[in-house]
């Protein structure tokens, strides 16, 4: 597993947790040892990326993920769309390609057996809308 996948996995354990607790994931960053991971600051830029941004995020979700209310929508599912929307959409240094593969690769490891096909359509349709997508 690369580094940048462990790193993945760290903040979407964060995200889960949060979404779990209803806290602040940017709350509990600082509270479970990240440092010590060889992609702390990626983790750590992952959770911030998509704190900052979350109500856009949520709202794209909300809009491209047809036939799933965010509340019904797997807490896996919707947090690892969340990572692979701010990667995506707000972090240059990620391409789309890889903010998908990873996405599905996780579901297919951590979700359910159609999460993997359902994410893949998700942020297909936001890749083909991303020039027109307002991020304000």
């Amino acid at each position: 597993m690369t580094a940048r996948r462990k790193a993945r996995k760290r903040a979407l354990d964060l995200l889960f947790e949060a979404d779990l607790r209803e806290v602040k994931a940017s709350d509990l960053i600082d509270t479970r040892g990240i440092e010590e991971l060889s992609q702390g600051d990626y983790v750590r830029t992952l959770v911030l990326g998509v704190a900052e941004h979350q109500v856009k995020i949520d709202e794209l979700i909300h809009t491209y993920a047809e036939g799933w209310d965010m509340d019904r929508m797997p807490t896996i599912d919707r947090n690892l769309l969340r990572i692979a929307l701010y990667e995506i959409l707000w972090n240059q240094s990620v391409d789309d390609k890889v903010a998908v593969s990873e996405a599905i690769e996780i579901a297919q490891e951590l979700s359910t057996k159609d999460s993997a096909a359902y994410i893949n359509g998700v942020l297909g349709r936001v890749i083909m809308l991303k020039s027109v997508i307002s991020l304000s």
